[in-house]
Order: structure tokens, then sequence, then C-alpha cells
């Protein structure tokens, strides 16, 4: 028995100074070890909510609720503005004609062109005889008249004005036909879907068209669906639109006798209007109307209360009032059963995941924390139970120092009723490499710590 101990001790100590003499005279840092503390890869936790607001947008999710709706209308939705979740649909991807709510995408591009650098809110438009000559609303601007960028689209947003949008389709395309093109490249785009379909600048039935497209078949139409994508994006891109749409009046010339009337009955700016005051709706500040034989009544609004936005769609009503009344069935429901709900705060742990380790660094381990937070459209009196967080740490090769404070080291997701977002972990602290000679003996110690401990296990 003591030759057996004795003999151990010698590979011990043969082992030991033949790693060192290797490590010294080829300067071959050895493997690193692992540290006794692992966090986990990835876990499920219940969340601590978060403490102030952050929002963050994500692609329209649907979303289940209490108490919904009915509504009088071939279709509808209602979506929250800054995360594109969806309250509530009805028949939302079935395609229909949108009549003049097709305008919101020629009003995008309008806005792009200014963002771009293309054209200025003082640039002159005019108007050509085949813009002049449409028919339906607006039929306020001669041939060969020349307004400003702005002026043209006060007529185009306020007064639904199809004159106004074909001249802008000849100013941005050439053609009415080649703006229609765009349109239909920018829908894709924009994410909506492959229902969302253009022929004008204006929503007009082929059959209305002066010069109907040769090289575009069919009729315009849209989904409920792909009307809140789309103004999803224009709030989102443009949302100077607003400043145009809460108008409720405004005269298109300072010598004009009469105002244009906006279309849109709800505006809050109506609560003094006799004519419209009892269909005003607190907050709400756009967005177009429409109305055909083919289409019925379409509307896509918008209203903003207590820091949420949100985005309805109807189609298809069989009266204008209805268009309006229905909206405020869809709106009060998004107001009065949701709430934004703030998950996660910037630079928060994660209890499932608080560190990992990191090879070759002077520490083994660095803290992580959110980049940034997390907002969820919840329902009113939603439990911090009903979200879940999973954390993952990220791939081995990427933790390794060195390592500077805010690198992404991970991720979280975070999932709530259909809705399911992702936020990244990063390093709370800086982590140097370390040097050969610290590294050496990190090895080294854990190494004869193992070897002792797998002696001491066999006797």
């Amino acid at each position: 028995m003591k030759f057996l101990r004795f003999t151990k001790k010698k590979v011990v100590l043969v082992l030991g100074i033949s790693l060192i003499a290797q490590s010294l005279l080829l300067h071959i840092q050895p493997t690193y070890a692992a540290d006794t503390k692992k966090p986990a890869a990835a876990a499920t936790t219940t969340p601590t909510p978060a403490a102030t607001p952050t929002t963050t947008a994500t692609s329209p999710t649907p979303a289940t609720a209490l108490n919904e709706p009915k509504i009088a209308a071939k279709s509808a939705i209602i979506m929250e503005a800054s995360t594109g979740a969806v309250l509530f649909e009805f028949n939302a991807d079935e395609a229909y004609p949108p009549a003049s709510m097709a305008k919101m995408m020629t009003e995008y591009l309008a806005m792009e062109s200014i963002k771009d650098g293309k054209y200025k809110w003082d640039s002159p438009v005019t108007a050509s005889k085949n813009a002049a000559d449409v028919i339906g609303s607006g039929q306020l601007i001669a041939a060969n008249e020349t307004l400003t960028f702005k002026d043209m689209f006060n007529a185009m947003s306020i007064y639904s004005a199809n004159d106004a949008s074909v001249a802008f389709a000849e100013l941005l395309g050439g053609t009415e036909e080649n703006f229609a093109k765009m349109m239909n490249d920018k829908a894709k785009e924009l994410g909506m879907s492959d229902k969302a379909h253009f022929i004008s600048a204006t929503g007009l039935s082929r059959s209305d068209l002066k010069n109907p497209p040769a090289s575009i078949e069919g009729e315009t139409k849209m989904t409920a669906r792909d009307a809140a994508t789309l103004a999803y994006n224009i709030l989102k891109d443009h949302k100077e639109i607003l400043e145009f749409t809460k108008i409720p009046s405004l005269k298109l010339r300072p010598t004009d006798k009469t105002p244009m009337i906006n279309w849109n009955w709800m505006l809050e700016g109506n609560q003094t209007n006799a004519n419209f005051k009892k269909y005003s709706y607190a907050g709400l500040d756009g967005l177009k109307t429409g109305s055909t034989d083919d289409a019925g009544y379409c509307f896509t609004g918008t209203a903003e209360r207590n820091g949420m936005r949100l985005i309805s769609v109807v189609m298809g009503t069989k009266t204008e009032p209805e268009r309006f009344n229905e909206t405020r069935k869809l709106l009060d429901y998004g107001f009065n059963n949701f709430e934004t709900k703030p998950f996660l705060n910037a630079k928060q742990e994660i209890d499932s995941l608080k560190f990992v380790n990191i090879k070759k660094g002077v520490q083994t381990q660095v803290p992580l924390v959110t980049k940034t937070g997390l907002t969820f459209i919840a329902r009113k009196g939603a439990k911090d139970t009903d979200f879940t967080i999973k954390a993952e740490a990220a791939e081995e090769s990427k933790l390794v120092a060195p390592i500077t404070k805010g690198d992404t080291l991970g991720k979280v997701k975070v999932s709530y009723n259909g809705q399911e977002k992702t936020v990244e972990l990063i390093a709370n602290d800086d982590v140097q490499k370390g040097s050969w000679i610290r590294l050496l003996f990190r090895s080294l110690t854990n190494f004869f710590s193992d070897m002792f401990k797998g002696i001491k296990g066999g006797s």
C-alpha cells in the first residue's frame, strides 16, 4: 500500500514538471479551465417588470382578448401603432377595393421623395390636363396650374383630391401607370401581402379611369391588414402626415371663398363643429377615408390616448356614418381593454443568466445586462406570470477575451400571448486578455486540483 501511494505521488510530480517545462519551452498556452460556476445556456423564468416605459417596433402579431366588438363591415382590424400588435381582426385577410384609402401609398411615396431630398415642401408641382380632368373628389385644380408641394399635399390628404394625387403620380413616376408600378414595388417592400395591388394613384375603379393602365391588370385591392400595415409604416417613417390629416378644414388658396372640408368626421378638431361633433373622437388625428360604389365606405383611422396610439381599419360599410360608428367600436375596444406594458428595463439583469464564462481573460466571468428595454401591448390586468423569459448565451467562440463593455454576449426572448420579442444581452464590464503566464498558472492550478480530486476519490 505504501508503494502504491509513493507511485501516485511520483506520477503527479512528473506530470506537473513535464507540463511546466513544455509550456515554458514551447510558449504554448494550455487549454483554459472552465469555471466551477457555469450559467445555464437557456432557461425560462418569471420576469421582473420594468419600471420605465421603452417601446420596440415589431411586425404585426395577433392577440386575443375578451368582449370583442361586433363590426358591421366586410372586414376590420385594429393595430397598436408602435409595435404592430394586432388587438382584433375580422376577415382581415380578404382583399377588397379600398377606394381612396389607396392614396395612403401615394402619400407615402410623396413624403419619401421629400425625405430623400428630391423635393422640398415649397417645390412647384404642376397639374397636367390629365390630372385636372380626373373624376371624383377634388376638382379644384385647373389644367397647368402650379401649386407648392405642400399645397398639393394638403389637397390630397385633407380633401382626398384625385387631381392632386394624379399630379403627384406624374411628378414622381412620369406617368400614373409607372407610378402604380412604384406603388406595387413599395407595397412588397413594406411587407404588405401579395393581395395588395394598385393600378392608379387614386384608388378609382378601372371603369372610372380615363387612361387605365395597359401593363397592369385587375383592380386596386387591399386587405384590412394591408391597410393597417401601410398606415403603420406611414406613421413609423413619415409621422409628419398627421400635421396634415388632423386639419378639419383649410382653404387651398388664400383667395378661395370656401375651405376644403376634411372627409374624416371623427377628427378631434371637430368637437365644436355642429355637423360632426357627435362623431368627433378624442385623440383622433387621421388617417384616410375612401368610398366608391364597388368599395362601399372605408376608413383607416388613428388615435392616441395616454401614450398609446391605435390604427383602425373598416372596409365596406353600407353608409358613410357607419364607417365612423364602426371605427368608434374598434377604438373603444382597443383603449378600454389594452395598455402599453413596459417589460424589462435597459441595463437589467436576467436572473437565469447573470454571467457568462469567458476564456483567455483576466477575469473568468463577465456580468450580463439587457441592451434595451421591451414594451408589450398587453391586456389590462395582465399578470407578470403571463410573460415568460428564455435567456441564451452566445456561442463559445464569442466568449473569448478581450471583452469590451457593451459587447453582445447573449439574448433574451420574452413571450406574451402570441407576441415574442428579443433583446440583446451585453457585457456590463470590460475583460482584459490574460497574460500567458497568468493563463498557464490558472491551467496548472486546475490541472493539479483535478488530479488530486481524482486521486482522493480513487483511494
